[in-house]
């Protein structure tokens, strides 16, 4: 079958030619901008700073460049247009009134008057011609007046490293040398402009390092301090300081603190209300169940009040978390001992290893429960409990292995949640709430870390805790 091809198609194809240079161009400056970013600082302190210095740096780039190109320039021509004028002065005196071989008059106006040294040789060829400076606006300009105000032949060195120039000029009879100072003949303040321009600068961003330095601060301080409230720390009441805007920040953290403070004490009030309420009751029904006779009827209903009990105890461990208790310097490997002797106790063989130095500043209380859940929530579910824990770098990592059955990858997120009981979950506590895990994360993270869930080197589950120390 035979296609046939018509304009509309040729008109979509050159269309999306355009359509496919933009997306190219757009995606190649999203890469420019991604490694841009990735290069640029990461700190407010070294961000600000190249807010300040980057623009001092172009407007110092830019003044330089047209000072030195419009300025200098002008000034230089200017100067050497004066010199060569003085030149063709004296080639005029000496071609109108001539001298009968005895320069010395005019070499003597030259040298005290024009500050010129000049000399009359014979006529000779010139040299031959150098290599011009590529760059050197002084050789152009000298070039450029010789030709225009004398227009004879002429040979000049503007190259070597002496501050004379030499020019020499063919006469009809003569060969006229002449010496001009560069600085006669070129703006030479460069060095002065140069260096007063970097001090200046220098000055400049001592100055905004030094205010940058004391603006930065208080936002440090505060971020500091939001850091140990939020891993419960005792923060020290401070004044707001600094810019308007940081004064208002920490009058808002103070207020937060305050608030935050205040709904701790209530819930734990509450808390402790509940609990004595709910126990009393339960101290009740065991009293009266301790009344009745008939042991074989009353058996199921005490263990029915002693797992009530554990549930409400469970209840309260998750609502209460760590609150209210203070971080302080803790010596984990003697806490680890705590819980291994505890387990031991109770008929369970766990493995415990600590290096490091053992001091860190964790809520003891808080951090015990977490560990203890952990190595409970892995005894419970297998036969082999290795604890190997590593204060290092300023980083308290622990990890709890075991060979049992481990945790499918899908649910590992999911057991952290809330009154999750499934089998496979391995997230019940004693109390049978399906709590365990989720206490020992809030607890983590109250520290400013983590918990996660890995595979186990030993076939089981690894369960990791990561807090900075």
């Amino acid at each position: 079958m035979d296609t046939v091809s018509t304009g509309k198609d040729k008109t979509t194809t050159s269309d999306a030619r355009p359509a496919r240079r933009g997306l190219g161009i757009r995606a190649a400056y999203r890469r420019f901008a991604r490694r841009l970013g990735d290069a640029m600082p990461k700190g407010l302190y070294a961000r600000s700073l190249i807010i300040i210095i980057a623009p001092v740096v172009i407007i110092q780039t830019v003044v330089a460049f047209v000072f030195m190109e419009e300025h200098w320039q002008l000034v230089t021509e200017r100067l050497t247009q004066a010199v060569v004028a003085d030149i063709a002065a004296i080639i005029d005196v000496i071609e109108t009134y001539p001298q009968d071989g005895d320069y010395d008059q005019i070499t003597k106006i030259a040298k005290d008057r024009l500050n010129l040294r000049i000399a009359v040789l014979p006529l000779e060829p010139l040299p031959p011609a150098g290599p011009k400076p590529f760059f050197s606006s002084l050789d152009q300009n000298f070039s450029h007046e010789l030709s225009k105000q004398v227009g004879r032949p002429f040979w000049i060195d503007t190259v070597g490293r002496s501050n004379l120039i030499e020019m020499r000029i063919q006469l009809e009879d003569h060969v006229l040398r002449v010496f001009a100072r560069r600085s006669q003949t070129y703006a030479s303040n460069s060095l002065t402009f140069l260096s007063w321009m970097v001090g200046i600068s220098v000055v400049l961003l001592t100055i905004a390092i030094i205010f940058l330095r004391n603006q930065i601060r208080p936002i440090l301080r505060l971020a500091a301090a939001v850091d140990d409230f939020g891993k419960g720390r005792a923060v020290p009441d401070f004044a707001p300081r600094g810019a308007r805007e940081v004064r208002r920040a920490t009058i808002a953290f103070h207020e937060m603190r305050e608030r935050v403070d205040r709904q701790i004490e209530q819930r734990t009030a509450m808390l402790a209300g509940v609990s004595h309420d709910l126990r009393t009751i339960l101290t009740r029904f065991r009293l009266q169940l301790a009344l009745i006779e008939d042991k074989a009827d009353v058996e199921p209903m005490v263990r029915d009040v002693d797992d009530m009990n554990r549930m409400l105890e469970g209840y309260l461990a998750f609502a209460r978390g760590d609150a209210g208790e203070e971080a302080t310097a803790t010596d984990v490997d003697m806490l680890l001992r705590e819980i291994g002797h505890e387990v031991r106790v109770a008929g369970h063989e766990v493995t415990f290893n600590f290096s490091g130095d053992p001091i860190v500043k964790v809520r003891p209380q808080g951090f015990k429960r977490c560990l203890t859940n952990l190595v409970r929530n892995a005894i419970r579910h297998a036969g082999r409990v290795m604890v190997t824990a590593v204060h290092e770098d300023g980083i308290l990592t622990v990890k709890v292995d075991d060979d049992g059955p481990g945790i499918p990858l899908e649910e590992r997120e999911t057991v952290f949640k809330p009154f999750y009981r499934g089998d496979a979950a391995r997230n019940i506590d004693e109390s049978g709430t399906g709590l365990g895990l989720a206490i020992a994360r809030d607890i983590a993270r109250s520290h400013g870390g983590d918990i996660t869930l890995d595979v186990s080197p030993i076939g089981g589950l690894r369960a990791q805790v990561v807090i900075p120390a």
